[in-house]
């Protein structure tokens, strides 16, 4: 499909923006129809702009605006949070050729201040991917971020028959890791609560620990030295599982720290992880944390497995467009079963 840049009759769009993110950023968001287009008079040449059907949210789009001045530093304002996408090509760079106007495709933004809560979005090609056939807009919205991250802390360190341990496995990022984990043939055990337990057997979990009732770390460390992998979506809970971890991962095993909190505690936790010696009471098997970068191969590799039924989207819960404040309050509740998103149609 040759690309080449299109006329752009539109001079500025709907989007939902924010200059300050000071007491909450979904209570500065405000609804716009003049926001500028993402890109200055011509679209870059290995761009696509995207008309968004579908976004996803993740808890990056509310904490890097709240993050005060270093989130000002990353991301200037005015902005449009969001960096999960589906929709349609209107226009392709000159440089374009995998994809066409009308096509429909789904993908992830690098954190920009014009993100995927606007009307249009301007996509770079390995953050973007064809839909595939049978996959709906909707459930590709969910892939960008989640999927991406779940995919790059898993398949790379692991093979058929590896154990995989994935605390936190009811939210976005551990919905998507204990499919991607079952796809790679791996055998999964997963933290998460008792209320939320069936819903992560029902997506692959072979074991799931029930956070409420019993105490992590004590059971991992009775099973011995059986996982090639531990996932770790939440932390600082339980705050010793790093530390502890050679009583369960294998001694070439690895821990892979994905996601936790911004509060002084939590960021207490991750920096002793990273620095503090095993000699001095550190943790004593390899530790990484995951920034996820966009990959097109593995957008289309995921959107593969969905369309092949080994992968679904987790979706709790759409809104509608003008409810985004809402979507963000929901998220913020920490309490979602996979994925929320909002409905831009």
């Amino acid at each position: 499909m040759a690309g080449a840049p299109q006329s752009q009759p539109l001079e500025s769009m709907r989007a939902w923006l924010y200059d300050s993110a000071n007491g909450a950023l979904e209570k500065n968001m405000r609804l716009v129809d003049d926001a500028p287009l993402p890109f200055h008079q011509t679209l870059p040449k290995d761009a696509v702009l995207v008309r968004v059907q579908y976004s996803s949210l993740n808890p990056v789009d509310y904490k890097l605006p709240e993050m005060g001045l270093l989130g000002r530093a990353l991301v200037s304002i005015p902005a449009s949070p969001g960096l999960d996408f589906s929709g349609v090509v209107t226009q392709t760079g000159e440089a374009v050729t995998a994809y066409s106007v009308g096509q429909q495709v789904y993908g992830r933004l690098n954190p920009t201040r014009h993100g995927t809560l606007g009307e249009y979005v301007c996509a770079s090609t390995d953050g973007c991917a064809a839909l595939p056939e049978g996959v709906s807009l909707k459930d590709a919205s969910c892939i960008g971020t989640a999927g991406q991250t779940a995919y790059q802390c898993i398949v790379p360190n692991v093979k058929k028959g590896d154990r995989v341990f994935i605390n936190g496995g009811s939210g976005g990022t551990g919905t998507f890791g204990i499919q991607i984990a079952k796809a790679a043939g791996c055998y999964v055990t997963t933290s998460c609560s008792g209320r939320n337990a069936e819903f992560c057997q029902s997506l692959g979990a072979d074991e799931v620990i029930d956070y409420t009732k019993e105490d992590v770390t004590d059971i991992l460390k009775k099973k011995g030295q059986v996982y090639q992998l531990v996932v770790d979506n939440v932390g600082s809970e339980p705050p010793n599982l790093y530390e502890t971890s050679d009583h369960f991962l294998l001694p070439e095993g690895k821990y892979v720290q994905i996601g936790g909190k911004m509060s002084l505690a939590d960021i207490r936790v991750m920096v002793s992880r990273m620095l503090w010696p095993s000699f001095l009471g550190g943790g004593k098997r390899k530790w990484e944390f995951l920034v996820t970068k966009n990959d097109h191969g593995h957008l289309e590799q995921i959107g593969e497995w969905m369309k092949d039924g080994k992968v679904k989207a987790p979706i709790e819960d759409e809104f509608r467009y003008d409810d985004v404040p809402k979507a963000f309050e929901k998220l913020k509740t920490g309490r979602t079963k996979g994925k929320i998103v909002v409905s831009s149609k």
